[in-house]
């Protein structure tokens, strides 16, 4: 065996790491790996008997920089023959699984329909069908068995996938799966794909392997000459785990200038709820830390992981992830999640609830099994979501003190930064960039957070709640510390630049300028958000409750509040005020003017510096001041490491559009005595449906009118009449017109859920 030197060195990483445990701990130790690519045959895994000190650290180091790869594949040497209409084929080794396929390091498509669209970023798995699963395709397949079908959420929260089990007698696909959102439905009926069938080969970059005989048949694209390429296939799913206990953790090591690539995906054991979450996780990834002290992974790439690229679960204080570049995840780029026995009054399922003389009182955790005190800093995190659409850029739950600085996130499926729930608070967002979130997906934001915590019910609480009342610490149990958002660039065109919803308490949010969506509170309680920026945009007050002590100040919005779902006495207690508002019309901060609101808010022009140019700072004797408003820097957003930064994106910076009262067309009516409105935009959140559905919002029913008796209540949405579908205000109107004196069936949507109604008039 090599002794290790520069000219004989270790065969492996583990060979190094073998040698290295002699002196870990004792003296500093650097294991140089130098340049190539690093076939491992096992996860490669450290100990406590592998740590480092404070003053002895261990260092695997890459020289140069990004020049060693540690793989989870295997090449293959294949010897390739032209099969038919373009596609071609190989015997492969005997036993050989391949769920991804590689070739001259890009990783290429499993056979599917529809083709994958690469120009159609925003449209579900780029490219879907409403007959992918039909009787009618499936008659085309011989054997679908080990295909796999991808499904939209009906309200797209996401996605599931299924594996295909076959065909009935009747010729109807069967399947199993779909645990991979922790929010039920069924399968959207138009969003959905199939992968992984031989008869659906038709599109360069497509690959099928068919097990039974061994055989890989690729269409390659063009120019590619499959006898000279490099071929590699997915082996691992784990490449490098830190396995260790809060009672005996792994310390001390620093991985630097990896490139990690060839993990294989998990979507099918994406199946851990997380808590009351719309999400479930796999609890693994490429680098999967579990038990650690001061692990730091730096300057690394994760190049075009199956899943997770950095999963950081149970007990870990103080790892850092900096200067890395992770891109193409299948799932989220980096997770911090501890376990659900460190939560009191843990659970899981969104309708799940205690009442509040079960509840534990004692605040915050039960046991260390979380991530604290740990960071991303300063990384290029972009294409998440390859595969899974439940992602994140990074994905914060049952953690503590998590800090995410100077980061760009974008492309990605869902939210580039995702807080699951309250538990325990004390997070740190700053000098962020992220933008191009929620791509494929509905009703998130590009910050993404909920506070389902044990304070919070399954139903829709009434806007005033006893227990509440009785005990106002009630919200920051588990919410203990206070987050904040700062600094940081916001859009997201598909929903909220910041979305705090359900039940997220305990945030200041302050200094961001958002681009695009706005800002979002739903259900919470003591969030401060002030000296902000809204570009066309706007603060959505998404239900609110009695004594919530949110405040609203100092910020420049260019559109009153919208979506309000609370009654007029129990906002007026909300600080909403000193604001300013983009606008010639002094009507536009008179919207909730019953609520008490912006009563010294000022409209006007802020006199932007240059914001063609990004630049939303205002100019010396701007009246944003008299608000209390001031400037902050607008050139410090994102990734800041030259090399991230030389080929890191940046969002588009809207036109600006000056809203006004007065070019606003009517949008209420009076039916059976109650007060309709249409409503839009993002608006439809507020009712947990989709704007793509449609729908007419009752404002106000009064006691004793027909609407009452006939039971329809405040605050629900008319979603379609006769069958025929309310889409809009006008829609409403004709379609009562046409019904005349008949009786009428009305679906609704109330507290979330479906209902319908029979109206005899």
């Amino acid at each position: 065996m090599n002794p290790g030197t520069k000219t004989a060195p270790f065969q492996s990483p583990a060979a190094a790491r073998d040698a290295a445990r002699k002196f870990a701990g004792k003296e500093p130790v650097t294991i140089h790996v130098a340049d190539g690519i690093y076939y491992l045959h096992e996860t490669l895994v450290f100990t406590p008997a592998d740590s480092g000190t404070e003053q002895c650290p261990v260092v695997y180091r890459a020289e140069p920089e990004g020049e060693a790869i540690l793989s989870g594949g295997q090449r293959l040497a294949l010897k390739w023959a032209e099969y038919k209409d373009g596609i071609y084929r190989a015997d492969t080794p005997s036993g050989l699984a391949v769920d991804q396929l590689f070739i001259n390091g890009k990783c290429q498509r499993m056979a599917r329909y529809p083709n994958f669209d690469a120009a159609n970023t925003t449209a579900a798995y780029q490219g879907f069908a409403a007959d992918a699963i039909s009787k009618e395709r499936a008659a085309r397949w011989a054997d679908p068995t080990g295909g796999y079908i991808h499904a939209m959420h009906k309200f797209r929260w996401g996605g599931f996938d299924y594996r295909i089990t076959g065909k009935d007698p009747d010729g109807n696909v069967t399947y199993e799966g779909g645990w991979q959102n922790n929010r039920p439905s069924p399968m959207h009926e138009q969003f959905r794909m199939v992968e992984n069938i031989f008869e659906e080969l038709d599109a360069p970059g497509e690959w099928f392997h068919d097990a039974k005989t061994n055989t890989l048949y690729h269409m390659p694209e063009p120019g590619v000459d499959l006898n000279k390429a490099t071929v590699e296939v997915v082996r691992l799913r784990h490449l490098v785990e830190f396995r260790g206990a809060a009672e005996n953790p792994v310390r001390g090591i620093t991985l630097s200038g990896f490139v990690f690539r060839h993990a294989a995906r998990t979507f099918m054991d994406t199946k851990e709820p997380l808590l009351r979450s719309d999400w479930t996780i796999y609890r693994g990834g490429a680098v999967v830390l579990t038990g650690t002290e001061g692990i730091r992974i730096l300057d690394c790439e994760f190049d075009q992981p199956g899943g997770n690229a950095v999963f950081v679960s149970g007990f870990n204080r103080r790892v850092l992830v900096k200067g890395c570049h992770i891109h193409d995840t299948g799932a989220s780029g980096v997770a911090f999640v501890g376990l659900p026995s460190a939560v009191r009054n843990a659970l899981l399922d969104c309708s799940n609830r205690l009442a509040p003389s079960k509840l534990d009182r004692t605040p915050g955790p039960k046991s260390s099994d979380y991530p604290a005190d740990c960071a991303v800093e300063d990384c290029l995190i972009n294409g998440i979501g390859r595969v899974e659409r439940q992602p994140a850029g990074v994905q914060i739950s049952m953690s503590q003190g998590i800090a995410v600085r100077d980061c760009s996130i974008y492309d990605c499926v869902r939210a580039g930064i995702n807080v699951s729930e309250g538990t325990w608070g004390g997070h740190l967002i700053e000098r962020c960039d992220v933008f191009d979130t929620v791509l494929e997906t509905s009703d998130h934001g590009s910050f993404n957070s909920w506070g389902r915590d044990r304070f919070w019910p399954a139903a829709r609480r009434k806007p005033s709640d006893p227990p509440l009342k009785a005990d106002p610490e009630l919200p920051f149990l588990d919410a203990m510390k206070t987050t904040v958002i700062r600094d940081s660039r916001w859009r997201c065109d598909h929903g909220w630049d910041i979305d705090l919803d359900d039940g997220s308490s305990n945030y200041d949010i302050t200094n961001n300028l958002l681009l695009k969506g706005g800002l979002k509170l739903r259900e919470g309680y003591r969030r401060k958000a002030w000296n902000n920026i809204c570009v066309n945009g706007r603060l959505h007050p998404h239900v609110w409750y009695e004594g919530s002590g949110d405040i609203v100040t100092g910020n420049i919005f260019m559109m009153p509040p919208a979506g309000v779902d609370t009654p007029s006495e129990l906002a007026k207690g909300k600080l909403v005020d000193r604001n300013f508002y983009y606008s010639s019309d002094p009507k536009i901060k008179e919207r909730y003017a019953a609520f008490g609101w912006d009563r010294n808010s000022v409209v006007g022009d802020p006199l932007f510096i240059n914001p063609a140019k990004g630049d939303f700072r205002v100019k010396p004797g701007s009246p944003a001041f008299q608000v209390g408003f001031k400037n902050f820097p607008m050139d410090q957003f994102g990734v800041k490491k030259p090399a991230l930064k030389a080929i890191a994106k940046t969002p588009v910076i809207p036109e600006l559009k000056i809203f006004s009262t007065s070019n606003q067309k009517p949008k209420s009516d009076v039916w059976l005595g109650a007060t309709v409105r249409g409503i839009e935009g993002e608006e439809f959140s507020a009712f947990g449906t989709l704007k793509d559905d449609g729908g007419i919002q009752l404002a106000e029913v009064p006691a004793n009118s027909p609407a009452a008796m006939a039971g329809l209540r405040r605050n629900d949405l008319v979603q379609s009449i006769n069958g025929r579908k309310t889409r809009s205000l006008a829609d409403f109107q004709a379609i009562l017109r046409a019904a005349g004196t008949g009786p009428l069936t009305v679906r609704i949507v109330r507290s979330q859920q479906e209902q319908t109604l029979e109206i005899k008039k």
